[in-house]
């Protein structure tokens, strides 16, 4: 069956997410998910939030930029909140808007190289190993979580482009598309690889959601109002493990949007 989530975008100030989550709860939606763009919210602080203000709600970022972070430090994080919340949380990777990197000072010359090595070796990291490499960008002597994961959670990563989507193929447990990708992109990811796939896409209801669909532009899919639930239905034909609805940035009702994405679950 293919979960529903929403996502709790960046453009909203943090204060807000503790009533998303209330409501999220109160209405049994299956998922809240977060963005980690630069320089708005920290995705890992926001996800310990959200998760402790609920009991049942999973909840994701999707996804962390790996530049951001040292390998080691992501492995601890996730282990951490796997130890706390069992089960709960996804915490995806993926390169981070190339741009935003550059401004933090930590564009990577080759991203590909960088998501291979880093998954590779989160991966192994979570698993409760003791890792040594030296790579291009990741270089560990000897590392090993004294609290890993009693058991290694699903290691999850998104992209963009067709070699970074190959590597999280590969690599990664299950993989993230975005909403550029649509329906189509689904399927044939969905004919690549047998592992669960999380895809996003745009929603919108009530006054105006067309116009506040069309302000955003035509680069990513979603449909507004009353077709909406055939848009999730084409998700799930098209082979979606999880499908994650996000609203436009000015949603005027973010916990009515939530209230109404509970209502389409999949049966």
């Amino acid at each position: 069956m293919t979960s529903l989530g929403v996502v709790f975008r960046p453009q909203f100030a943090p204060e807000r997410m503790r009533s998303v989550a209330r409501v999220a709860e109160e209405v049994g939606l299956d998922e809240i998910w977060l963005w980690e763009d630069c320089f708005s919210e920290s995705g890992i602080a926001s996800a310990v939030a959200l998760l402790g203000w609920t009991s049942h709600v999973r909840v994701g970022v999707g996804l962390l930029p790996v530049p951001l972070r040292n390998v080691a430090l992501s492995a601890m994080e996730v282990a951490t909140i796997e130890r706390l919340f069992p089960g709960r949380a996804t915490l995806a990777f993926g390169h981070g808007l190339q741009k935003w990197m550059g401004q933090a000072g930590v564009r990577a010359e080759s991203p590909v190289t960088l998501l291979r090595e880093y998954l590779v070796a989160l991966k192994a990291l979570l698993a409760g190993e003791a890792v040594t490499t030296q790579g291009r960008y990741v270089n560990l002597d000897g590392v090993r979580l004294d609290w890993p994961p009693e058991t290694a959670p699903a290691l999850v990563a998104g992209a963009f482009g067709p070699k970074s989507l190959a590597v999280c193929a590969e690599v990664a447990d299950a993989v993230i598309l975005a909403a550029s990708a649509g329906p189509s992109g689904v399927r044939e990811m969905r004919a690549r690889v047998d592992k669960p796939i999380i895809a996003y896409a745009r929603a919108a209801f009530g006054e105006g959601a067309q116009d506040r669909l069309d302000a955003e532009g035509p680069h990513e899919y979603g449909v507004a109002g009353d077709a909406v639930p055939g848009m999730i239905e084409e998700y799930v034909e098209a082979g979606a493990t999880t499908l994650v609805l996000q609203p436009t940035p000015d949603e005027p009702d973010l916990e009515g949007f939530v209230r109404k994405v509970a209502g389409l679950k999949p049966a």
